[in-house]
């Protein structure tokens, strides 16, 4: 509808004879400031209202009780500047470069050690125990070549025809030697001097003995020699000489050299066949003769009997049927147990 003429110019004079209002308080329940700042804007003329013109007014910024004061932002003067107005020295760009590289290396350090973590616990439980080992043999050979154990009591066992105190004063001289440094051949040597011992073990018991147990060896018979009578063993090793014959062992009348130098000769027939004899017949022996290993005999003593034995093969066997002979027919002067399933005597 169209106003009447002269309508907007009768409220403008009243619009402007109204005296300005003061500024209306913020109010706490409104959202928007610009709610309150359209209110103290005042009335917008009818002209601007029917034309549709909006009056934007910025909000007035209000400061609160307390509230302190913000300083406007610092800006800097190199922003204006121009992209490439200032380039980096050399020094600069140095720094730069070295910390690019220190920072590249600890990174690099860093993925190394992640990708080598399990190689290195490996090779510390490796190096943990090769330290270990080694701490051990260290401390065990500083004990054992210290003057701790230096030997100092020597026990020699085994002996019957020996005298063990002969024997002890032969090995004093190891005597101060740690038992780890003890000398095998010189105590082999040592007791070589003793032609009685057969063979021989040496046992440390530390901190300061050893002992020497002996084993002597047993003599089998006497052979003859010129005028001179040897008791020997099985081996052949003289045990002893003397110009007398020795009582209870038998003359051993072979050639030929021991068993384990000859096993074919007439003393290594004799002393098989002498090993095997009981005790009891053993010691009526008198004088073996073995001119070959198959032809062994033998003569008792105080019977004045002969006894053909063969070879030594199935000796023990012969020597059960030669006892049993010597009960049943204890007057026969010859006693044939060259063959053991058919024995004869004469």
């Amino acid at each position: 509808m169209k106003r009447p003429q002269g309508f907007d110019r009768s409220e403008a004079p009243a619009a402007a004879a109204a005296p300005p209002s003061a500024p209306a308080p913020p109010s706490a329940t409104t959202g928007t400031p610009g709610a309150g700042a359209a209110r103290a804007a005042g009335p917008r003329s009818a002209e601007e209202h029917g034309r549709g013109v909006q009056t934007v007014t910025e909000p007035i910024p209000v400061q609160r009780p307390g509230q302190a004061t913000s300083a406007p932002p610092v800006r800097d003067p190199r922003a204006d500047e121009p992209p490439y107005s200032r380039l980096p020295t050399n020094r600069e760009i140095d720094k730069a470069l070295r910390a690019a590289r220190r920072e590249r290396k600890r990174v690099e350090r860093g993925e190394v050690r992640r990708f080598t973590k399990r190689s290195r616990r490996r090779r510390i439980a490796w190096l943990s125990a090769a330290g270990v080992v080694v701490a051990l043999v260290v401390a065990v050979g500083l004990v054992a070549y210290s003057p701790l154990l230096a030997l100092r009591h020597i026990q020699v066992t085994g002996t019957s025809r020996l005298d063990a105190a002969a024997v002890e004063k032969k090995l004093s001289d190891q005597l101060g030697t740690p038992l780890p440094l003890l000398s095998s051949g010189g105590i082999s040597s040592d007791l070589a001097a003793f032609p009685l011992i057969r063979s021989y073990t040496v046992e440390s018991h530390p901190p300061d003995t050893i002992v020497v147990r002996v084993v002597e060896r047993q003599p089998v018979g006497v052979i003859q020699r010129g005028n001179a009578f040897t008791l020997v063993d099985a081996a052949k090793v003289p045990i002893s000489s003397s110009q007398q014959r020795p009582e209870g062992y038998p003359l051993i009348t072979a050639n030929g050299g021991a068993a384990d130098v000859d096993a074919d000769s007439g003393f290594a027939a004799a002393a098989g066949v002498l090993s095997a004899l009981p005790a009891d017949v053993l010691a009526q022996v008198d004088t073996i003769t073995a001119k070959t290993k198959d032809d062994v005999s033998f003569t008792l003593r105080g019977r004045s009997a002969t006894v053909v034995w063969g070879s030594a093969e199935d000796s023990d066997l012969k020597a059960a049927d030669l006892a049993a002979l010597l009960k049943s027919a204890p007057d026969a002067s010859r006693y044939d147990v060259s063959s053991p399933h058919s024995v004869t005597t004469g």
